[in-house]
């Protein structure tokens, strides 16, 4: 398994026990608001900060699999050397995103620290627990993008295709 691979495995499993937790959580509060008649006011706001740092550490794993959102009516098309200057500039793109999107990310998770702000909820969370997703996220997305542009570039022996 290459190195892009391993990275993504590990940003699936990341988000995937992530969504286990989510459902875990709000099984909790229907048992405690419908059985019990006791519901809670965090398992809602957790469930969604949760479930939202999940989507962005699954965007690793999905580009790790090959299954971001593509169109390839043409560069199915292409014959294999073309094709993989194609598959390098869509990965530069995704990089150049992901910089921008850690930049902003960051800039705004860092801002809600400095002026202190929460959730409008009786939990009252800090803002930035959920900011931060999007700067880690983008960031976990632009080192998958990396290795597979690396992955992309490397020379092969022609016993293997590069991993990406």
């Amino acid at each position: 398994m290459g190195t892009a691979n391993r990275f993504g495995e590990f940003c699936g499993r990341a988000a995937a026990w992530a969504f286990v937790g989510v459902g875990g959580v709000l099984a909790y509060e229907v048992v405690m608001r419908y059985v019990f008649g006791a519901p809670t006011i965090w398992a809602e706001e957790i469930a969604r900060m949760v479930q939202i740092w999940a989507s962005y550490l699954a965007a690793g794993f999905i580009l790790a699999q090959r299954r971001m959102i593509r169109v390839t009516v043409v560069t199915d098309r292409l014959p294999p050397r073309p094709k993989r200057w194609a598959e390098g500039f869509s990965l530069l793109w995704i990089v150049g995103f992901c910089l921008v999107a850690v930049w902003y990310g960051a800039e705004v998770a860092i801002e809600s620290i400095d002026i202190g702000r929460a959730s409008s909820t009786m939990l009252g969370l800090p803002q930035w627990a959920t900011e931060f997703a999007i700067p880690v996220g983008f960031g976990l997305l632009l080192t998958q993008a990396l290795i597979q542009l690396i992955d992309l570039v490397r020379p092969t022996d022609g016993r293997e295709e590069p991993n990406h």
